[in-house]
């Protein structure tokens, strides 16, 4: 655990913990347009130093669009605001992807659930416990 000044950028949460920003675990709710009507939502985990592939999300899922989830609705489906998401999905309405490239270092490094408080996991840990999707979702 590594407590710090309360910080939801993970850039500068990166440099409060001390780490590189390719280790940081960004987590983002992301909804794919399914159809007319319906949508999947995607907790899309890629490292700091990326953006999420909205494209490859998409056509993931055979989808028409990705795009980010409405706050209100990602800080509902991961059970915390905005900045402080982990990269562990606990909703069944969220399907969770890591992005290939974060899992080549040995640990990584996120929010707690809260702006002031971190977490350092080893990958192999990580990998044990989230049971993720492993994709290339990051550009």
């Amino acid at each position: 655990m590594i407590p710090h000044e309360p910080e939801g950028s993970t850039e500068a949460a990166s440099r409060l913990r001390r780490h590189p920003l390719r280790q940081a675990a960004k987590s983002i709710v992301v909804r794919v347009a399914t159809g007319k009507r319906s949508r999947r939502y995607v907790l899309a985990v890629v490292p700091g130093d990326r953006r999420v592939d909205l494209a490859a999300l998409a056509e993931r899922y055979g989808g028409r669009e990705a795009s980010f989830a409405d706050r209100a609705v990602a800080e509902r489906l991961a059970g915390s605001v905005s900045g402080s998401i982990t990269p562990f999905a606990f909703s069944s309405e969220l399907d969770l992807l890591v992005d290939e490239n974060l899992l080549v270092h040995e640990e990584i490094y996120f929010n707690a659930g809260r702006l002031d408080l971190s977490f350092a996991l080893s990958v192999s840990d990580y990998l044990d416990l989230a049971e993720p999707t492993v994709a290339p979702i990051a550009v």
